[in-house]
């Protein structure tokens, strides 16, 4: 018979349950054994929900306190030296201080960088490994979540993240060295750990292997053939998950690995089932990733058993499962909370729990024929006739808009060297000129009185004068503490996309879609359904207000075209080029009406731009060509003396600096605190010629840098970068930290930049 699987579901609870556990510890308002508990009721309520919807091969292991790679490194023992630890079990604090820093009196130490899961917008925190690194078993979490299922009456299939892809994501510290080295040492802690697990009663194991869709040398794909040499004589099944991509050159690789069975994703590489079908030895099964795991729109179940029943043809049901695409970790939970949606709307959508029933509708067609499940049939065909044909997705206007844009609008009047010229003139700014990433704390009150506009608890003209309130709070501090160029706070937007999104054409959003983005950090993503337009001005009105408050230079917040398409729900019946050439269109609208409103200084954030890039390498060009020419269509309709700032963090951007340098940004900010300026020698290398605020203070961790710290940093930065290029600024926006942790952060970033002028200006005098 045909399987049901699933490879992952969402950790975080329908109502965010495990955010707010998580918090509550954090803030010291609860106990472990109150976040324990919650944790274990989110991990039996999701358990049961599979096995109710139909799921036999459900998965455990899914959850975290996290992030599923940092619970790997808990489990393989390699934490970095620094955070003192030297027990048999990583214990709760070590993995916090781990995964957000810790200030205390017993330990003062950064967390561990963070970086993009793949091409998603799930942040995984990096492993780190020396040259003489050494593993051992320090988190049996796999065996013991295992054994509390199967306490429920629930056999899972414990996930783990592959050996080889583990080492794979983690970095050299130290003196560089293939990871692919340290293999031989980790493996024994593999096979400890399945051997414990089959000892507990299980008989399925998935190991997350997403490298072998990446572009790799042979003595890569010759790892994983190592790897699985030795995993198999734990006696488990062991099946290889795949997803993101075909496995392409890695076919052979992957299918002659000594496992039971191969998962691929036919989601987003339909095109290689026909080549895995003819490859896939005669003892092996095969799942197919047919319902999308990383987006939401209802399942094409006659597309999707198509593909399903050709593999049963080729293989026989036996060794055929049906599964989604990847883990459903970045899908909302449950489409049934969706109350405020129209009819129409919320049939062309399927969540998480939707597509559980869908992997069952599938399987149930395959095993017991078209016929038993003919109503969900039509009601799919139905939900994909209606949304094919809706007026309410096409906009004419908006198509004759990009059909006339020209070359010459992604480029700005002149090179930068020669706007740098007049952008000194205008804006007079010093040396290590002072900014902030663009959001202050969104404290309580800022979100009651959203939450009061919502419900109609308060007026229109109330909220607008509460938040006038917070803007001249917020520039009257950062005037009194000497920051250069100000921010008004963001203190109305819900979001750095949703705030947009509302304001746009073609967007729809909802009340509980949220997905985790990394920790504690869940995000709202709307979705793009149909022709992108902006009918009205979006920040105009508050960023003019704040700059009638000052003297000093405000800069204007918008979200980049790249990032808006990025972090939505984007529609899949057009190519995803076209619709951020409309975000872009949008965009440039919004900053031509600031410059006009008197905005010299424009931040366009794009955090997501390298999270874009494709897996293959094969495929970059494209993608950077378009997403580069969507940027400069946006920022580009400015004059020479307006400053257009871009905003980056997270990204590992050697690979492209070309396409940095092509986006033209006249200032670019950064992620480089975690990673110790690390980043910026990628920067160097390329001869970066624009400004570059190379961030100093990591807002990610509740740890607050002393003067000192960021000094040390800057001085790292001027060993790579010209001081007349530097800008001092924080990592990323500050909506997440207290005003308690900013206060002292930001005023020991301001006299570390004043620090750094003097030190700059008497190294230059005695040099004269």
């Amino acid at each position: 018979m045909v399987l049901a699987a699933n490879l992952g579901f969402p950790r975080i609870g329908v109502k965010r349950e495990l955010k707010t556990a998580v918090e509550s510890y954090w803030a010291g308002n609860s106990t472990v054994e109150a976040l324990q508990a919650t944790a274990k009721e989110l991990r039996a309520r999701h358990w049961k929900l599979q096995a109710e919807k139909g799921i036999q091969h459900i998965p455990s292991n899914d959850f975290s306190f996290y992030d599923h790679v940092l619970d790997t490194t808990c489990m393989v023992g390699a934490v970095p030296e620094r955070y003192n630890f030297n027990g048999d079990t990583v214990d709760l604090g070590t993995f916090f201080a781990m995964a957000r820093g810790e200030q205390t009196a017993a330990r003062d130490v950064v967390a561990m960088e963070m970086t993009k899961w793949l091409d998603t917008n799930y942040h995984y925190l990096v492993p780190e490994f020396e040259g003489a690194q050494n593993f051992a078993l320090k988190s049996r979490k796999a065996v013991d979540e295992f054994k509390e299922a199967l306490a429920l009456g629930i056999k899972t299939k414990p996930v783990l993240v592959g050996p080889v892809s583990y080492l794979l994501l983690g970095k050299c510290k130290g003196a560089d060295f293939d990871r692919l080295d340290l293999l031989p040492k980790l493996l024994p802690v593999y096979v400890q750990l399945l051997n414990e697990l089959k000892a507990a009663g299980a008989e399925w194991v998935q190991l997350d292997e997403p490298f072998l869709v990446t572009d790799l040398t042979p003595s890569q794909q010759k790892a994983f053939t190592t790897a699985y040499t030795a995993l198999k004589a734990s006696g488990l099944n062991i099946l290889v998950a795949t997803y993101f991509e075909a496995l392409g050159d890695n076919l052979q690789t992957a299918v002659n690995l000594p496992v039971q069975a191969l998962h691929i994703d036919l989601v987003r590489a339909p095109q290689q089932l026909d080549a895995v079908l003819n490859a896939l030895p005669a003892d092996k099964s095969l799942s197919l990733g047919v319902v999308d795991g990383r987006n939401i729109w209802r399942t094409d179940l006659d597309k999707a058993l198509a593909a399903a029943e050709k593999a049963v043809a080729k293989l026989g049901k036996e060794r055929v499962i049906i599964a989604g695409s990847c883990s459903l970790l970045h899908s909302p939970v449950d489409l049934a909370e969706e109350t405020k949606l129209d009819a129409e709307f919320k049939s062309w959508l399927a969540f998480a729990t939707q597509k559980l029933e869908e992997i069952a509708t599938l399987t149930n067609a395959l095993n017991k024929g078209v016929a038993s499940v003919s109503a969900q049939l039509e009601t799919s065909r139905n939900a994909i006739a209606s949304r094919s044909s809706s007026n309410r997705v096409h906009n004419p206007a908006v198509k004759q808009r990009l059909a006339a844009v020209t070359k010459d609008m992604a480029n700005r009047k002149h090179p930068f060297a020669q706007r740098r010229e007049a952008q000194v003139k205008a804006l007079g700014l010093p040396l290590f000129p002072t900014t902030t990433i663009g959001s202050f704390p969104q404290t309580p009150e800022v979100r009651k009185y959203r939450a009061d506009l919502k419900r109609g608890d308060i007026t229109e003209a109330q909220y607008n004068a509460a938040m006038e309130e917070k803007i001249r709070d917020v520039v009257t501090y950062q005037e009194e503490i000497g920051i250069d160029v100000l921010v008004h706070g963001e203190f109305e937007r819900n979001d750095m996309v949703e705030y947009f999104g509302e304001l746009l054409e073609g967007y729809a959003f909802t009340k509980n879609g949220w997905v985790q983005s990394y920790g504690s950090r869940c995000v709202k993503p709307p979705i793009i359904f149909g022709d992108v337009n902006r009918p009205v001005a979006m920040t105009v009105e508050w960023t003019a207000f704040a700059q009638k408050l000052t003297k000093s230079w405000m800069k204007g917040m918008l979200t980049g075209p790249i990032t808006m398409l990025q972090w939505a729900f984007v529609r899949d019946d057009q190519p995803r080029s076209e619709t951020c050439r409309q975000i872009a269109l949008a965009i440039r609208d919004e900053v031509a009406d600031l410059e006009k409103a008197g905005i010299k200084i424009i931040q366009i954030d794009e955090p997501a731009i390298r999270e874009g890039l494709p897996i293959r390498k094969a495929d970059w060009a494209a993608y950077l060509n378009w997403a580069v020419e969507a940027f400069r269509l946006s920022a580009s309709v400015v004059d020479d003396s307006t400053q257009i700032h871009t905003h980056m963090c997270y990204s590992e951007f050697n690979d492209i600096m070309p396409s940095i340098g092509a986006m033209d940004a006249d200032v670019i900010s950064i992620e480089t605190s975690r990673s110790q300026m690390e980043l910026l020698e990628s920067f160097e290398e390329y001869k970066y010629p624009n400004e570059i605020g190379p961030g100093v203070y990591d807002i990610h961790s509740p740890r607050i840098p002393s003067e000192a710290w960021m000094v040390d940093l800057l001085k790292k930065s001027i060993r790579s970068l010209d001081a007349q290029q530097i800008w001092v600024n924080p990592d990323c926006g500050l909506k997440t930290r207290k005003w308690a942790e900013v206060k002292p952060a930001l005023a020991a970033m301001v006299n570390a930049a004043r620090t750094m002028r003097k030190e700059v200006a008497g190294a230059r005098t005695a040099a004269e």
